[in-house]
């Protein structure tokens, strides 16, 4: 459901998607000012917004990562991503900016100091973190309803860190494959018992959120390690497919070549 693709601006380079998933900014961002608050914990701030039952009549702007590749197309952000397919399974329309995160432009700046994407303007204001930003949209378009019951919000959070620790590792006896592997048969087994997503099924923001993730980890592995998920991983295997062959998933994923380049520096660093 992308409009308007021709316009370059903001890349999350994989250092910045580490340091978002380590340690987020708490803002809220009017059109022209960041306002940042240091977290001491994950309580997101509050940002009112009203219901609205229709799409809004035009296109959300989001500033997002470009590719290192190709020009104009989306990067390697999962979190990028994560927003973009909230975007697109709530059927509401937006345009995409891009931009390019190692020459970030003036006018991306002066909309968020901290040079950090995805960004999204809502109701004139521009609202930063994919926590944030996903929330938000729940709260004012929530038809139709992707809202994860908070115990089952973070079924299978950890894999993301343990791939990271997998990937970079340069020793293969230090533990973490099988720290990996280990996350990986909890979530499998989780499917077994609960799926076919993580809310039963229906999909759901925790299927959003971690799909893009797994994506990152298919090709990363596959590139880097000549690694795969096994396939005694049965129910983790199917879910992967269905979450890649989602019409929102195919419409917003990044190439596999950034993907692959995006991680270079972590791997080869």
């Amino acid at each position: 459901m992308s409009k308007g693709l021709g316009i370059q601006a903001s890349s999350c380079a994989i250092s910045t998607t580490i340091n978002h998933l380590l340690l987020r900014s708490n803002a809220v961002v009017s059109t022209n000012t960041f306002i940042s608050r240091p977290l001491r914990t994950k309580k997101l701030p509050t940002l009112r917004v009203s219901m609205s039952s229709t799409p809004p009549t035009q296109p959300l702007e989001i500033i997002v990562k470009s590719s290192i590749t190709t020009p104009n197309k989306l990067g390697d952000c999962p979190f990028c991503q994560r927003v973009l397919l909230t975007l697109e399974e709530k059927n509401l329309p937006y345009d995409p900016k891009f931009v390019d995160l190692a020459n970030k432009p003036e006018w991306f700046l002066q909309i968020n100091a901290e040079g950090k994407v995805p960004v999204i303007k809502i109701d004139e204001k521009w609202v930063p973190d994919s926590d944030f930003i996903t929330r938000t949209l729940e709260e004012k378009y929530p038809s139709p309803p992707l809202g994860t019951p908070p115990e089952k919000a973070t079924i299978g959070s950890k894999i993301f860190s343990t791939f990271i620790g997998f990937l970079k590792s340069k020793d293969p006896n230090d533990g973490t494959e099988q720290a990996l592997l280990s996350e990986l048969s909890s979530f499998n087994d989780y499917l077994k018992e609960n799926g076919p997503f993580i809310n039963g099924k229906d999909i759901s923001a925790a299927d959003l959120s971690l799909g893009p993730k797994l994506y990152h980890l298919e090709i990363a592995l596959g590139h880097y390690k000549k690694w795969t998920v096994p396939d005694s991983l049965h129910f983790l295997k199917s879910y992967i497919k269905e979450i890649f062959s989602r019409e929102s998933f195919i419409k917003t994923r990044a190439q596999p070549q950034d993907v692959i380049e995006g991680w270079r520096p972590k791997v080869e660093g």
